[in-house]
């Protein structure tokens, strides 16, 4: 895994936003090409993805991959930010389309997706947090919240339970992708998480 590289500090995938420097519209596509690509290659491999292989695959040369982001690290970064945006804004969106219940599970196989990509950069992951760059807690904070969504809507039409802490929904949902990340058994996590939703079914006399 490659330190990061002190010349990086305040690179453009780890500025805040308020101070980074807009970037003109080619550039700005080739970012997004980028860290699609890298979402994808993180997702599905099981070793170090090459820096190379992603460049080729977005069609940039290297050299545009490493303007854009200077270390791994930095790619790492950027990759899990864009997925934790969507996993974290992508509540609503679900509340739009199908009942809160049905919202849910399918949420709920959107952050298992989250989950697998996390397990394909790792590593970097834990360099990351342990440095302070990537808050564990506005990571859970922001999970919580979007559980929190899907309660609050099924509670009002009475399709999900009311009485329920959205942060313990997260802590079980963390505990069954801990319990099955050492294993490729994605019936049984689909068990798990049916009977996830399941156990936040109203009851009668509940």
């Amino acid at each position: 895994m490659t330190s990061p590289d002190p010349a990086s500090a305040g690179t453009a995938a780890e500025q805040p936003a308020t101070t980074r420097r807009p970037l003109r519209a080619h550039a700005q596509r080739n970012r997004d090409k980028l860290i699609a690509i890298a979402r994808t290659a993180f997702a599905t491999a099981d070793d170090t993805v090459p820096l190379e292989s992603i460049a080729r695959e977005a069609g940039v040369g290297i050299g545009t991959l490493y303007r854009h982001f200077p270390t791994r690290e930095a790619l790492v970064e950027a990759v899990y930010a864009a997925e934790l945006d969507d996993i974290a804004t992508s509540a609503p969106a679900l509340l739009e389309q199908f009942p809160p219940q049905i919202a849910l599970r399918a949420w709920l196989d959107r952050y298992g997706a989250f989950a697998a990509m996390k397990r394909g950069m790792a590593d970097t992951l834990r360099a990351g947090q342990a440095s302070g760059r990537i808050p564990t807690a506005t990571t859970r904070d922001r999970i919580t919240t979007a559980i929190r969504t899907i309660l609050a809507k099924g509670a009002d039409t009475g399709s999900l339970r009311a009485d329920v802490d959205p942060d313990d929904v997260a802590t079980m949902l963390l505990g069954i992708f801990l319990a099955t990340a050492a294993r490729d058994t994605p019936e049984q996590t689909g068990r798990l998480l049916d009977l996830l939703v399941d156990a936040l079914l109203p009851r009668p006399g509940r």
